[in-house]
């Protein structure tokens, strides 16, 4: 999160006698109003005037009406809602130098100086020409009378900032726009249906997705939901694709699949700048293979629904950002989009992110598009060619990896499981799956390429997973180890994987068996593992919790004023509880790591008793199940519905294990699908690493390792150096990034409480000044 750049200045001060307005323009996307919400909501809390500029540039050049005063009111129950609440319009007016005269006009008349602009790489670019022209607009409103000078003095300057709001992700400069995650739940949602029904007929089915020139959802999609096939844009087939197309559909049936997906982009090309159409794909299946063909179009259901989790807390953070950047520009700062780069908020010059946008879609030399491609865009082709694109070898390396779940279930394990086999056969590996945890060390039986086939969109554990830790059973392991001569372990799992794994790792010095490379892959909806900002299974159950905060909150739409307190899973670990107070716009959020009393309980509980003063009526309170063994559920439950009596009534709800269960979302199955292929090609190398004498021998501290996301990247970090960075008894890393959220959450639940104002986030380039453009060709 960004905050203010100079520590002491008082953050509810800071846009005091200034003024914002906030749009949103060009395609409409799921999660803008998040961004739109938390604008106005911390625009407010800094003492700045809001304006919603309603319908997009066009708004801001009809004036009038179109520019309203935005109230702490005027956003409520906006956060589930999607496309964009204030309206967006593609306007030809403001293309005109006579549109931004008026819109310049109508700015100034309000005094307001800083704009923020939700939109894609179009509307973005406008907002710059907007303040480059703006002193030469100021001029010719004067000159004309429409201004006078001391209304063009109070507004001499024109801040901007941008956030993207695209469903394509496809602005240089951000791993995530707003709307993206949204548009593949929606397309993964549609994927899974399909599924089932082309199983039935054996069918072949072609899908064409949004993208005309990104192929972002594409390419993610054929992660998600293993397809056979993509094409997109930025990496047009070589000539006689279609001889490969046929042969791979053909291999994959007579490996026993009873259907095939093929995933296009709309603006999906080849090598000669034709379009591949889903038509041209279904008669070429059907003529040559004789396959019961389909094909579906998906269309705009892609922008519509409720946004994800992931995108309500991106609006949110972005919204923050922007705000802070917006107040805290100068004459001199060029105007800026706020993003995400890995986990962090970053800002980026505006116009460099445009120029390199319009060199993607510009350029025909497709080697060089590669440059503008986003870091996760690179790294999900690297990760589909690998496991869609290479025939597992004829030579053996003789190595033997076995697989296992440990601790809990959650949703993304078989997705894990899947993506570390194939890479494994790929390498030449022996697989082998470890059924029921660190207890079932026994192994029964080799796991093939085509077992896993369908396991990407499979909730739960289909090894099986227990919690029993491998101590009391080590002279059995490594009896099994020896056994069936096991050179590698990946070990996918919670808290109990991360102990278990050091466990191991301590018995080396008695049992030379269990000197192997292992590897541990966070996978818990609790989010509670040290060496990792994500697990898997953690976006799955944040939106569960959201979606039925939704639900739970809608229910109560024909009541007055009521207050719902809802309990969460997570152990101690107060990630769910935070996350899904931010994306479903919680009054409160009771957790562990943020210790509270009878007094925090009574202010919360006054702050309630205000909010029902106002148009909003609703309250949700939630509570991690371990933030307090006095504070139960129960307590907090009576203590709200006593001190609430004649102005509000209380109901609760404990969502329990239906947060482990259900299909992974898409974040969960490319995130997953990453991990599980990054572990395998880490032990690949470090096997060749320890290989002595004939045999493997592990036994240094860098061979047992959590691959995990750290900030921007997936790192490796060893077991010995975490163990200094965990909380043993309570099971939670010493340090979580995600508790400086919890401000953001506070704030847009209009609490008076003081911003961190220790950090600032720089502005970043896009474009490189070393090494050359033509280096990067080679990354």
């Amino acid at each position: 999160m960004a905050n203010i750049s100079t520590a002491g200045v008082d953050p509810t001060k800071m846009g005091v006698g200034r003024a914002i307005a906030v749009l949103t323009s060009g395609g409409d996307a799921q999660g803008m109003n998040a961004a739109v919400r938390a604008t106005v909501r911390v625009g407010l809390y800094t003492g700045a005037k809001v304006f919603f500029v309603h319908e997009g540039y066009q708004g801001l050049v009809d004036g009038g009406d179109h520019i309203r005063p935005a109230t702490w009111e005027s956003v409520s129950m906006m956060l589930q809602l999607g496309g964009t609440v204030i309206g967006s319009a593609r306007c030809k007016d403001f293309q005109t130098r006579e549109g931004r005269l008026k819109a310049a006009s109508n700015l100034v008349k309000l005094g307001v100086t800083n704009l923020c602009v939700i939109g894609g790489d179009g509307s973005l670019t406008g907002a710059n020409i907007f303040r480059t022209e703006w002193s030469d607009l100021l001029k010719d409103l004067i000159s004309k009378g429409k201004i006078t000078k001391e209304e063009a003095k109070t507004s001499s300057h024109l801040n901007i900032v941008g956030m993207v709001g695209s469903i394509d992700n496809d602005f240089c400069g951000t791993d995530m726009t707003i709307g993206t995650d949204s548009a593949l739940h929606r397309i993964i949602e549609v994927v899974d249906s399909i599924t089932t029904t082309a199983q039935s007929h054996q069918r072949a089915f072609i899908l064409e997705v949004m993208g005309r020139h990104c192929g972002y959802l594409a390419l993610v999609t054929a992660l998600a939901c293993g397809a056979d096939w993509v094409f997109i844009p930025e990496m047009p087939p070589d000539d006689g694709w279609e001889d490969h197309l046929c042969r791979r559909l053909t291999e994959t049936r007579k490996a026993g699949s009873r259907l095939n997906v093929i995933i296009v982009a709309e603006g999906a090309i080849n090598k000669a700048g034709k379009p591949i159409t889903c038509d041209q794909l279904k008669d070429l299946v059907t003529k040559r293979l004789g396959y019961d063909t389909r094909a579906t179009i998906l269309g705009h259901v892609q922008r519509g629904g409720t946004p994800s989790a992931f995108d309500r807390v991106l609006g949110s953070r972005m919204g923050v950002e922007a705000v802070m950047a917006l107040l805290e520009a100068t004459p001199e700062t060029p105007a800026c989009v706020v993003s995400l780069s890995g986990n962090q908020a970053v800002r980026l010059p505006l116009m460099e992110c445009v120029q390199v946008v319009c060199i993607n879609i510009t350029i025909k030399c497709y080697k060089l598009k590669n440059i503008c491609l986003c870091r996760s865009f690179e790294n999900n082709w690297n990760t589909y060619k690998l496991l869609a694109h290479v025939r597992p070898p004829e030579t053996k390396s003789n190595i033997n990896v076995a697989i296992l779940n440990v601790g809990a279930p959650c949703a993304g394990m078989n997705a894990a499981v899947r993506a570390a086999v194939r890479i494994g056969i790929i390498q030449g590996h022996n697989m082998l799956a470890v059924h029921d945890g660190f207890e079932g060390l026994a192994l029964e039986k080799p796991i093939t390429w085509n077992i896993v086939g369908e396991w990407t969109g499979k909730g739960g554990s289909e090894l099986g997973t227990k919690r029993v830790l491998p101590g009391k059973y080590m002279e059995e392991i490594s009896l099994n180890i020896a056994k069936y001569n096991i050179h590698a372990l990946v070990i996918i799992g919670g808290f109990e994987a991360f102990s278990g794994a050091l466990e191991m790792v301590q018995g080396r010095g008695k049992y030379e068996e269990l000197c192997i490379p292992m590897v541990i892959i966070p996978a818990t909806v609790s989010n509670n593992l040290p060496g990792s900002d994500f697990s898997i299974g953690a976006d799955t159950a944040l939106n569960t919790i959201t979606s039925t905060c939704d639900r739970i909150k809608q229910s109560a739409a024909g009541t007055k004023r009521r207050v719902f307190i809802i309990e969460t899973m997570g152990g101690y670990c107060g990630y769910l509880a935070t996350m899904a107070g931010l994306s479903a716009g919680a009054d409160a959020a009771y957790i562990y790591e943020e210790k509270f009393g009878i007094r925090d309980l009574e202010r919360n509980v006054e702050h309630l008793t205000e909010k029902m003063k106002t148009t909003v009526k609703r309250g949700l309170i939630l509570r991690n199940e371990n933030c307090s063994s006095n504070y139960t559920t129960d307590f907090i439950f009576n203590l709200y519905s006593e001190e609430g009596k004649g102005v509000f009534d209380c109901r609760k709800n404990v969502l329990g294990h239906m947060q482990q269960g259900g299909t992974p979302t898409p974040f969960d199955r490319n995130f997953a699908t990453k991990m599980g292929a990054k572990a395998v090609l880490w032990l690949t190398e470090k096997l060749k690493e320890c290989y002595r004498h004939g045999r493997i021998f592990a036994n240094t501290p860098d061979s047992a390792c959590v691959l995990g996301m750290r900030k921007r990247g997936l790192v490796l970090q060893p077991l010995a150096e975490l163990k200094e960075e965990t909380d043993f008894e309570h099971r939670i890393p010493k340090n979580q990034w995600w508790l400086k959220l919890r401000p953001i959450m506070k704030i847009l639940a209009k609490y008076k409480i003081s911003l961190d104002t220790s950090e600032h986030t720089l502005m970043e380039h896009v474009i490189s000044k070393k090494p050359p453009v033509h280096m990067t060709l080679t990354k």
